[in-house]
């Protein structure tokens, strides 16, 4: 039985819209499981604007050839680097925030968000000099084929030349979350993924007197498309439009804060790195099977993360509940929004398995134009994942509620323990040992993603993540 302050005072539909909209909301009272939804449905659709940057960089890329797709491939498996840096530190400033927000006090959150945007322009200086001087070199450190590097050097400046939009896109959004203001982060991505998709295909193939770049063309457009979604976070960050305001008149170091703020995040972008750079060795190990074997996983890939982003942002939605409750001294409020999150991602994912287990093919040639080869590499790829997909779901929930109450030391060592001591070894014995090839790695993707779960769960059903001073 709810409490009576947690019985429903105006109807849930009433609430989504103002949600969307960003009408304030207190987030550490009421039903929790509308708390939930009215946060979670403005991060699923951020989300799936994220989603949509990928996807349909690679439909367009599809076009232009295999190598140009496997370019893309090992572009952002090195890149998933600095994504390991963006998420790992966002991770700590929406813990932070939310903690503040839940303490009420909005000055000492405005304070963490100045101080995280000003280390993400340090990262980002750092990442553009490394990325544009060695691109050649990354991309055959992967193994990528002479004509590979050659098709995919200036791709891959271009994208690490403008790696300050990536991170200050998931910072800033980061800091919306925290603060419970989600509709300002899925106008952000929706208004930068917009541009994205008119630019694309201008900047790839030309239109009269705009001329066609071809792979650098998406580069172009990616980076112009984050950009100004950039502009309008910070816009909103400076002229009232957020619970979180950052006053340009102050803009200094705050020693203590980004103090406390590194050492929160630095086990998260450990955390993310370890995830992360699996993701790149595993890429490592599908180029020895050759390009279409890149390009298939690409796309699988590409619509995989469509499908998980949307899980991702109803994850947020616990982050921010299990931060803020966790700062008004509301523990088991905090843990009851994770069981009831990971509920909800579990039915999402498993109707999308259902949708990947009998219609992969389907998809697959619907929205790329790729050869019969790809095409069944990405299908296989998708089906195999498919069966892990409701494991996954508790997974991905637990994780992310470590993270959002400042407890990013456990996930770390899980993350440690599932992808680098387990699926490494087991994509590589299935992949290249045992000779099943790519989809022997598909597999050990799906079996270490299992694992995860079941490692996830217990370890939270411990609580020690309750006591975690931020």
């Amino acid at each position: 039985m709810p409490t009576p302050e947690e019985r429903p005072t105006s109807s849930l539909w009433r609430d989504v819209v103002g949600a969307i909209k960003g009408k304030p909301r207190d987030y550490t009272k009421g039903a929790v499981g509308r708390a939930i939804v009215c946060l979670a449905i403005p991060m699923v659709i951020e989300m799936l604007g994220q989603a949509m940057f990928g996807l349909f960089d690679a439909i367009f890329v599809s076009r232009l050839g295999t190598t140009q797709v496997a370019a893309v491939t090992l572009t952002e498996a090195v890149l998933m680097i600095v994504f390991a840096v963006a998420i790992g530190f966002s991770m700590g400033t929406t813990a932070m925030v939310a903690r503040r927000v839940g303490e009420g006090d909005r000055e000492a959150a405005s304070r963490t968000a100045l101080q995280a945007i000003l280390v993400g322009v340090v990262i980002a200086a750092i990442v553009a000099v490394i990325g544009v001087t060695g691109s050649s070199f990354f991309l055959r450190l992967m193994g990528g084929s002479p004509e590979l590097v050659r098709e995919g050097s200036l791709f891959f400046a271009i994208i690490f030349g403008g790696n300050v939009t990536i991170i200050l896109l998931f910072l800033i959004n980061a800091i919306f979350r925290g603060a419970g203001d989600p509709s300002q982060a899925m106008r952000a991505l929706w208004l930068a993924n917009g541009i994205n998709i008119v630019l694309d295909p201008l900047l790839i193939f030309g239109l009269g007197p705009i001329p066609g770049f071809g792979l650098e063309g998406a580069a172009i457009a990616t980076t112009i498309g984050r950009g100004i979604g950039v502009l309008y976070q910070l816009r909103i960050l400076t002229t009232g439009g957020s619970k979180i305001q950052i006053d340009t008149a102050n803009l200094r170091v705050d020693a203590a804060v980004m103090t406390r703020l590194l050492r929160v995040s630095a086990i998260g972008i450990l955390q993310f790195f370890i995830s992360t750079a699996s993701f790149l060795f595993l890429a490592r190990i599908m180029s020895r099977f050759g390009d279409a074997a890149l390009a298939g996983h690409t796309i699988a890939i590409r619509l995989i993360t469509f499908a998980l982003l949307p899980v991702w942002g109803v994850g947020n939605a616990a982050a921010t509940l299990v931060g803020q409750n966790l700062g008004a001294g509301n523990p088991d409020r905090a843990e009851r929004s994770v069981w009831v999150t990971g509920f909800v991602n579990m039915c999402i994912l498993g109707t999308v398995g259902l949708v990947f287990i009998f219609g992969a093919e389907y998809i697959v040639g619907l929205l790329f134009q790729v050869t019969d080869e790809v095409v069944a590499l990405a299908s296989n790829c998708l089906r195999i994942m498919a069966y892990s997909y409701l494991f996954w779901a508790y997974g991905m929930t637990t994780v992310m509620a470590f993270n959002g109450a400042g407890d990013t030391i456990t996930p770390t060592w899980i993350n440690f323990l599932v992808y680098w001591a387990l699926q490494l070894p087991l994509a590589w014995g299935l992949g290249v040992t045992y000779g099943y090839g790519p989809q022997g790695v598909f597999a050990a993707v799906a079996i270490c993603q299992v694992v995860l779960a079941v490692v996830g769960v217990l370890v939270f059903r411990r609580g020690t993540w309750k006591t975690r001073a931020i």
